[in-house]
């Protein structure tokens, strides 16, 4: 009987542990994730896609609030081309999946587009992320959706 018990104690913590270790690497990549948010967001306010660029899988796809799908290229020369006067995060969380993240928001903004038309923006977004073989977080698609009001 004591054999029981004991072989019972181990199992137990054997689960304990490998119930904290995932816990901690849920926390870690959550907040991984987070920061990359948060350089993507930079990147938008300073106009800048070199911020960006490295966060986005060669083979991303983003489906902007207007329906219209662009690659990396594509969505990089959006970012260079539009000039935010402000712009912020709202409700940002990010959810875990093993060697897959997915991040939602909100971004709230204001600034002028390529041509120079002023715009507001108010939308939530939803973004895939995957840790890749070398261990890097990037993001493999990214959709958006304008906030009815």
């Amino acid at each position: 009987m004591k054999k029981i018990w004991m072989w019972c104690l181990v199992g137990l913590l054997i689960l304990a542990t490998v119930s904290f270790s995932g816990a901690q690497q849920t926390g870690e990549t959550q907040k991984a994730v987070a920061a990359l948010e948060n350089q993507w967001l930079q990147s938008q306010k300073t106009s800048n896609p070199d911020i960006l660029a490295p966060l986005l899988a060669d083979k991303f796809v983003n489906t902007g609030n207007e329906g219209k799908v662009t690659e990396k290229a594509a969505t990089l020369a959006i970012i260079k081309s539009t000039k935010f006067d402000s712009a912020e995060y709202v409700d940002l969380k990010v959810t875990a999946f093993g060697s897959t993240a997915i991040a939602t928001g909100g971004l709230k903004g204001k600034g002028k587009d390529a041509s120079g038309k002023p715009f507001t923006l108010d939308e939530r977004w939803t973004d895939t992320w995957v840790k890749m073989p070398d261990g890097k977080w990037q993001c493999v698609a990214s959709h958006s959706s304008a906030v009815q009001k």
